[in-house]
């Protein structure tokens, strides 16, 4: 503790007989002594706000005195990790849990319209304009990465981005978000005209639950080929739990002695952004701006460079990233909100509050399909590309609080008592919220296939979802990647098998050739048009692996599997026809503990059977026939 306590006595003039301290009940005032003076200026701030609970079962000193302090510490804590501290938080749940218990409606007054934004479609003309300016912005961008939550949603103990990808070749999350971003840094840099070369500064947001966890996976693997002084880790705090309609804090139950607290949500991370000093850096550095995305969706680096390209060449200070939506589709609509007193915000608007709204305000059908098959609301992903200048200019003026909503769990009708404590949250998609209607607010639609494929539920509640909707595990979410990439291929002139249906863990997927490559590979449409200059022809039951930047597809036929690793340095040309008995999936159980976790999960393990794997492990001009 700060000086002796008697010092902070004397400082403060606090004793037994002082009048200074009647704000304290005899059992707080009887323990001052054993706070610092900072420390008691808290427990005012506390008893000022209703909050002599927490202090009520105090003993004499003597008694519990290193608990005590820890308890206060733990304040100290929870009230610097706050913007406003923890005052301005007890005042904002206060104000929110009297309009959640009046049932109050947040977009009363507003009318939802459609905003403007790009709408692409993949590989046309419109497309490569978009990829290759965004390629060249890539070297003045800087990426965060929200990783705060552990797998046990989807049956996995460690982190999410430690889970694979896809498993045909093991790679990680956080192994393939790197080398998309090394691999873009290099194209950046490439088209550059002679401009020294600039590291793609990543930031990512870890919690108490994942931070050790995300730091070893990083250590362990040599930061996937980054360098460490380009990674920067920003923990999240836990905020209070509030134990009624009063807002006032709930203790533990398993510990008197301390605050129970809970995730505030990834809206967090503007605020950890701001007050680390990480934006200033970067904006020195040069970064314009800031693109923020999610821990496993395995598509997403598919549709970062045309929508890097439409904020550039619109100069969106806000770029939310979209896919088509249909009506009434369980996914947030991007929608623009009118005031009646005039003033707007373009934002998300969850699904089952956008219908009942439009239908509120003269749209008697509510969310509807267009001449187009899908809601003109886009679909919201969660991935945002910020114009830095502003956004500084904007967490100035907010110190990176974002707009909260409180969801309580009441026990009855009468709202009076919740079932279990609750607690304020933020969501990182509510920055544009508090922006001025002037702000440049757009969206960017890319099709689901290319950009979208969450993993987030695990295989028994994904067994659940209804027929045609989205699955969102991690059987879906792999079984997305060797879509896209077989449609990509298509689209570049490929011939690839249509899919087969299949059954794991009770869901029905399309099964599409394993095709995967690494981002040095290729990053655009027109990377693949390029490296896929001759025939190549693929069967539904076969697997194609290229990890290098220089594997060149002149002719290919496929039927089994194919392996192509290349180091830096080496061409390496392809003209072959393959034939083996390959890569096979076979089912496995979830519920089989004998399996890994990652297996399980996803319902299949990939038996190998037999392969070609060519490695040039040396620099040079190499071409492979058969």
């Amino acid at each position: 503790m700060a000086g002796t306590a008697s010092e902070e006595l004397a400082k403060l003039k606090i004793d037994e007989g002082s009048s200074d301290n009647g704000w304290a009940p005899p059992n707080l005032q009887k323990n001052l002594a054993l706070l610092s003076g900072d420390q008691i200026e808290l427990a005012k701030m506390l008893m000022g706000e209703n909050q002599g609970h927490l202090f009520a079962h105090w003993p004499e000193p003597g008694v519990d005195d290193e608990a005590k302090q820890l308890f206060v510490k733990q304040v100290e804590k929870l009230d610097s990790s706050y913007p406003g501290g923890l005052i301005s938080y007890i005042r904002n749940a206060r104000k929110l849990l009297a309009d959640s218990k009046a049932g109050k409606n947040p977009y009363y007054g507003f009318t939802p319209s459609v905003p403007s934004g790009e709408v692409l479609t993949y590989g046309n003309e419109t497309f490569i304009k978009f990829e290759e300016a965004g390629i060249k912005e890539a070297r003045n961008t800087a990426f965060v990465l929200v990783a705060g939550g552990l797998g046990e949603r989807l049956g996995y103990k460690g982190i999410k981005l430690a889970l694979p990808s896809e498993t045909t070749t093991g790679t990680c999350f956080l192994q393939h978000y790197i080398e998309a971003i090394l691999a873009l840094q290099n194209a950046s840099s490439r088209m550059a005209e002679g401009k020294c070369q600039s590291q793609i500064p990543l930031a990512i947001m870890t919690s108490d639950d994942t931070h050790a966890q995300t730091l070893k996976l990083l250590e362990s693997n040599a930061y996937f080929g980054m360098q460490q002084t380009q990674v920067k880790l920003l923990k999240q705090e836990k905020v209070a739990c509030l134990g009624d309609n009063d807002a006032r804090l709930a203790l533990d139950p398993s510990d008197k002695y301390k605050i129970q607290t809970k995730p505030h949500g990834h809206g967090d991370v503007h605020a950890l952004l701001y007050s680390s000093g990480v934006l200033t850096s970067w904006h020195s550095a040069g970064v314009k701006w800031v693109l923020f995305f999610q821990d496993t969706n395995g598509l997403l680096f598919k549709a970062i460079p045309a929508s890097l390209g439409v904020s550039s060449i619109k100069g969106y200070h806000v770029n939310s990233l979209a896919v088509l939506r249909k009506a009434k589709e369980a996914i947030g609509g991007i929608t623009k909100l009118t005031h009646k007193d005039g003033r707007s915000m373009v934002i998300n608007v969850e699904y089952n509050q956008l219908d009942p709204l439009l239908r509120a305000t003269g749209h008697a059908d509510g969310d509807v399909n267009d001449e187009t098959g899908f809601s003109p609301y886009p679909g919201n992903i969660n991935q945002l590309i910020l114009q830095l200048e502003p956004y500084i200019e904007e967490l100035k003026k907010t110190n990176g609080a974002i707009e909260e909503f409180v969801n309580p769990k009441y026990k009855d009708s009468s709202k009076t008592a919740f079932k279990s404590s609750t607690r304020l949250e933020c969501m990182m998609q509510d920055y544009p919220k508090s922006l001025d209607p002037s702000a440049r607010v757009g969206f960017t639609v890319m099709d689901t296939w290319l950009a979208y494929a969450p993993v987030k539920n695990n295989p028994e509640d994904a067994a659940k979802v209804p027929k045609g909707n989205p699955y969102h595990s991690a059987t879906s979410g792999e079984m997305a990647i060797y879509r896209a990439n077989s449609l990509i291929l298509r689209k570049s002139g490929a011939e690839i098998a249509d899919p087969k249906v299949e059954t794991f863990n009770g869901q029905e997927v399309e099964v599409w050739p394993r095709i995967v490559w690494n981002p040095h590979w290729a990053l655009t449409s027109s990377d693949v048009k390029r490296k896929l200059s001759g025939s190549c022809q693929v069967s539904q039951q076969s697997t194609l692996v290229i990890k290098g930047s220089d594997v060149l597809v002149e002719k290919l036929s496929l039927d089994g599997t194919l392996v192509v690793k290349a180091t830096e340095g080496a061409e390496v040309k392809i003209c072959a026809s393959v034939k083996n008995q390959g890569w096979h999936l076979k089912p496995v159980d979830y519920k089989d503990d004998s399996v890994a976790e990652e297996i399980r999960t996803r319902g299949f393990r990939i038996e190998k059977i037999n392969q070609i794997e060519l490695t040039y492990d040396k620099p040079g001009k190499f071409t492979f026939t058969s």
